[in-house]
């Protein structure tokens, strides 16, 4: 890695960004791709009394973190605030806090249980806070807002009362690397929805609760762990509103797999049967799967339709994987079918059908060609996409611009 700089900036009178853009980071947990890097985002507050450092960065850029402090003349730490004990947040705080000793580290209780187990901090350096608690800095005040599950069970947002600020860790996040300081709607929205897809979607209930208890907060500006900042706070909270109800688009979603071709053929025909019926598709080839694409693309999406060759009497393992993940995440799809085609027998669609318990949606009828698909199994296929529009006529379903979804 070579140097980075990221230079400390003005929020507002005595709030400051002080973390730092990661522009090449292309994998976060050596499973999601980062096409527009990312951001650690740390904050510094100065009140007239106290001062509170809000989150750390991920570890390898601490003297980034270090060098912004050192440029605002933070000789005093009085406070180092961990509102999630994920490392990209919190690896830092060990150094942080060999620099800054006397400085208290304010925690949830279940958060200074992970901290001391991850990063084998004692526990006579914390502070904890309860759900609502306030801190004071002198002329600025701290409030404590418990959001758990958004995305670890410890996890909290930072409320900066006089100024109407929300330092939401992961909440709200997007991955984006951008030197601007706050969001431009129509470049944040994808990789905020995406980053809601694979990070936030699979605790959507809980998250609805988690945005009630924020709609007591006079906010002004929202600031992640991750991305842009929002001037508009309505805008990314709406847009959770939409992702987190139980609305979905007149839309299907088709991951499919297919060795000799036979399984492609069948998924092109689905497709243009389901266009000339008016649903909205997206097609994914899953050997050149890109999990954020597709974790998006179940956001709002009424059916999925999974596409496989078989392997070995059961589903190719792409497709079992893609199960996995849609299994994992848990959207709000409505109807799930599975198409494909096998040499001489299997369980296909049992193993699929094992793999997504955590769904809520009806099976739809499946369609299995053995070999190449005539034009029995093409039949199929149209009986299917109109099984698919009859469930979505009614529903009342209808497809939605990306500007209507967030409005």
């Amino acid at each position: 890695m070579g140097v980075m700089m990221t230079i400390p900036r003005d929020i507002k009178s005595q709030v400051f960004s002080v973390g730092c853009i990661d522009w090449d980071r292309r994998l976060f947990d050596e499973l999601i791709p980062l096409p527009d890097g990312t951001s650690y985002n740390s904050y510094l507050v100065k009140g007239c009394e106290k001062v509170a450092l809000v989150d750390t960065v991920n570890p390898p850029f601490v003297d980034v973190l270090m060098e912004n402090l050192g440029r605002l003349d933070v000789d005093v730490l009085d406070y180092v605030v961990v509102n999630h004990a994920e490392q990209d947040h919190s690896g830092s705080l060990p150094l942080i806090h060999d620099r800054y000793p006397k400085a208290e580290v304010i925690v949830t209780p279940r958060c200074k249980e992970l901290l001391m187990s991850h990063l084998h901090l004692p526990s006579d350096v914390f502070k904890v806070v309860g759900d609502g608690d306030t801190l004071s800095l002198g002329d600025k005040t701290l409030k404590f807002v418990y959001t758990p599950w958004v995305h670890w069970p410890e996890t909290m947002s930072t409320y900066l009362v006089e100024d109407g600020i929300l330092f939401s860790c992961d909440f709200f996040g997007s991955h984006m690397a951008t030197s601007n300081l706050f969001a431009d709607p129509f470049t944040v929205y994808e990789p905020a929805k995406s980053y809601y897809a694979q990070i936030m979607m699979p605790f959507r209930k809980i998250i609805t609760k988690n945005m009630d208890k924020l709609d007591e907060l006079d906010l002004e500006i929202i600031a992640p762990s991750h991305g842009p900042l929002y001037s508009d706070p309505n805008f990314i909270m709406d847009a959770y509103r939409d992702w987190t109800s139980e609305d979905v688009n007149n839309q299907v979603v088709i991951p499919y797999t297919s060795m000799h071709g036979s399984t492609k053929k069948m998924v092109e025909h689905l497709v243009c049967s389901l266009m000339e019926r008016d649903i909205e598709v997206q097609q994914f080839n899953l050997s050149q799967l890109d999990l954020g694409k597709l974790a998006m693309a179940l956001v709002d999406a009424a059916t999925l339709v999974v596409g496989t060759c078989t392997f070995l009497a059961g589903p190719h393992p792409l497709s079992a994987h893609a199960a996995f993940l849609v299994n994992a995440l848990r959207p709000k799809l409505k109807f799930v079918s599975v198409v494909g085609s096998y040499g001489w027998g299997g369980k296909t669609v049992e193993v699929l059908q094992g793999m997504i318990p955590n769904l809520k949606a009806e099976m739809l009828d499946p369609v299995l060609a053995k070999g190449q698909p005539n034009d029995e199994d093409f039949e199929a296929l149209d009986k299917l996409a109109d099984q698919i529009l009859k469930k979505h006529e009614e529903l009342n379903l209808q497809s939605r611009t990306m500007v209507e979804r967030y409005r």
